[in-house]
């Protein structure tokens, strides 16, 4: 079992950086893949990043690649999402998950979910 609890969002305004963080009470966590997904109100919730468990690959969903990086300190059994030049459509609840298995970039592959944190942007 893999607890996650992300924390790091917060209002900012068009062109800011924030760092989201993924904190996970086990060990195990570096024995899984991290991704970040999003969701905002009437929308399916959405893949931004994935990165695998050593932290070496990583993929990003076309709309936040250049702007956004995904990191993991195993040490620290946390991920995070730097999120840079934030933009108006960036505004989403963001929710951390894992999965034990291949890095997937799809959320009903992922078995272990954090509750979310809020990002909104203003303009």
């Amino acid at each position: 079992q893999v607890q996650l609890v992300e924390s790091g969002g917060g209002l900012v305004q068009v062109g800011d950086s924030l760092r989201l963080s993924c904190a996970s009470s086990r060990s195990s966590f570096s024995g899984h893949a991290m991704a970040w997904f999003r969701q905002s109100p009437g929308k399916e919730r959405e893949f931004v990043a994935v990165i695998n468990r050593s932290g070496e690959y990583a993929e990003y969903a076309n709309s936040v690649k250049d702007r956004f990086i995904i990191s993991r300190d195993n040490a620290k059994n946390t991920g995070y999402l730097q999120m840079n030049n934030l933009k108006p459509e960036d505004a989403a609840v963001y929710y951390c998950a894992c999965t034990a298995n291949y890095p997937y970039m799809t959320a009903k592959d992922y078995e272990y979910w954090g509750q979310g944190t809020q990002v909104t942007v203003s303009s």
